[in-house]
C-alpha cells in the first residue's frame, strides 16, 4: 500500500508518498480501504505550522475520507466487511460538549485518511448515507460536521428562522443546505455575480456581494426588517467578525469556525453585551451530531458541493489548487484512481 507523508510547519514540499505493508486492525479496530478523501483548511494550518492541536511526526494527512470495510477486530460489533463508512475526526468525541482528553484527530495527532488503507478505531467509523457516493461521503466529515454543530449545537435551529452564511467555502456551503434542509431562511454572502447564481441555485434566498456592498451588515439588517439573522456561520475571523455580530439578532447566535487567515480577532466587547448576542466557538463536533446530521442528509437527499476531483497520485496537485483558493465547494482525492 501507498500513503503520503507530511510533517508540521514542513509545507507542502514535506508531502512525501511512502510504501507501506497493508495494517492488521487490532481488537476494536476496523481496516479501511480507502477510497476518497478531501481537503480543509485544517491541512493548510499544518503544513504552514500554525495548527493549535498536536500533530504527530511523518503523520499521514487528512481527516476527511471514505471507503470499505476491508477487515475487522476481533471484538469489533458495529460494523462489518463490505460496509461503507466515513471517517469521525475525533474518535474520542462520542457526545456532549469538547474537551481536551477528546482532541485526538485523524491526520493530526493520529494518522489520517490520504493513504490507501487506514486503521481506525470502531468508534472513528460511521456508515455513509445509502444516496452517497465514496466521494460525496468523503465532504461530509470536517465541514459537514463543523456546519451542523454551528447551526444545531448551540441554541438550535428552528424552521423559519434565518441564517447568514459567509463565502463559497466548505462549511458555508454545508451550512447552506443544511439550513435549508432545516427549514430556515438563508442569506448568503459572495464576491461575484457567477457564484451568486451558484448559491441561488443551492438555495440561498438572497445574496449579498461583499465586494458592492462592503457594510454588508447593514444589508443584512435592510433583509431582516432591522432585527437581524437568529444564527451567523462565521468563517472568516478578523475580517468579518464585527459585521457578522452586528448582523445577529438580540438573542441570536454566532459560531465562530475560525480565521483562515490565523489573525487576532479584535472587536468593541459591547457589540456583544449591548447586543445580547451568543458568540460560540465550533471545533467541529461529536459522533453523536455526525450521526444526527447524517439523518437528515439521508432524508433530504442532501449532496455535498464538489468542485474538483484529483487522482490519488495527483495529492501535491490538489492541495496547490487548494491553496490558491479559488474552488466552490470540496477538492477531492480519488484514491481508485491511481
Amino acid at each position: 500500500m501507498k500513503s503520503y507523508h507530511a510533517n508540521l510547519g514542513a509545507g507542502l514540499s514535506g508531502l512525501t508518498l511512502k510504501e507501506h505493508q497493508i495494517p492488521a486492525p487490532g481488537p476494536n479496530e476496523v481496516l479501511i480501504q480507502v477510497k476518497a478523501s478531501s481537503l480543509n483548511y485544517r491541512e493548510i494550518m499544518i503544513l504552514k505550522g500554525f495548527y493549535p492541536l498536536p500533530v504527530r511526526p511523518d503523520v499521514i494527512p487528512l481527516c476527511d475520507g471514505a471507503g470499505e470495510v476491508v477487515g475487522i477486530g476481533d471484538v469489533v460489533t458495529r460494523v462489518k466487511i463490505g460496509d461503507r463508512v466515513m471517517g469521525h475526526v475525533f474518535p474520542d468525541w462520542v457526545d456532549g460538549p469538547f474537551a481536551l482528553e477528546y482532541a485526538a484527530q485523524l491526520g493530526g495527532s493520529m494518522n489520517g485518511m490520504l493513504t490507501q488503507y487506514a486503521v481506525l478505531p470502531e468508534n472513528a467509523v460511521l456508515q455513509i448515507p445509502p444516496h452517497l457516493s465514496y466521494i460525496e461521503a468523503a465532504a461530509l466529515p470536517c465541514a459537514g460536521l463543523t456546519a451542523w454543530n454551528a447551526l444545531t449545537g448551540g441554541r438550535g435551529l428552528l424552521a423559519g428562522e434565518t441564517v447568514l452564511t459567509l463565502g463559497s467555502g466548505g462549511v458555508s456551503l454545508f451550512a447552506l443546505q443544511l439550513a435549508k434542509a432545516a427549514g430556515a431562511r438563508v442569506i448568503a454572502t459572495t464576491s461575484g455575480e457567477e457564484k451568486a447564481a451558484k448559491l441561488k441555485a443551492l438555495g440561498a434566498d438572497e445574496v449579498i456581494n461583499y465586494v458592492t456592498q462592503p457594510d454588508w451588515h447593514l444589508a443584512v439588517r435592510e433583509l431582516t426588517g432591522g432585527q437581524g439573522v437568529d444564527h451567523v456561520v462565521e468563517v472568516g475571523g478578523a475580517g468579518t467578525a464585527e459585521k457578522s455580530i452586528r448582523s445577529a439578532a438580540m438573542n441570536g447566535e454566532v459560531a465562530m469556525i475560525g480565521s483562515v487567515a490565523n489573525e487576532p480577532t479584535l472587536f468593541n466587547i459591547n457589540l456583544i453585551l449591548y447586543g445580547m448576542v451568543n458568540v460560540r466557538p465550533v471545533a467541529i463536533g461529536s459522533k453523536a451530531q455526525f450521526t444526527e446530521m447524517g439523518k437528515l442528509i439521508t432524508v433530504n437527499k442532501v449532496k455535498p458541493v464538489i468542485d474538483r476531483v484529483f487522482h490519488f497520485n495527483e495529492a501535491a496537485e490538489a492541495f496547490t489548487y487548494y491553496m490558491q483558493g479559488k474552488y466552490f465547494g470540496k477538492v477531492v482525492i480519488d484514491h481508485t484512481a491511481l
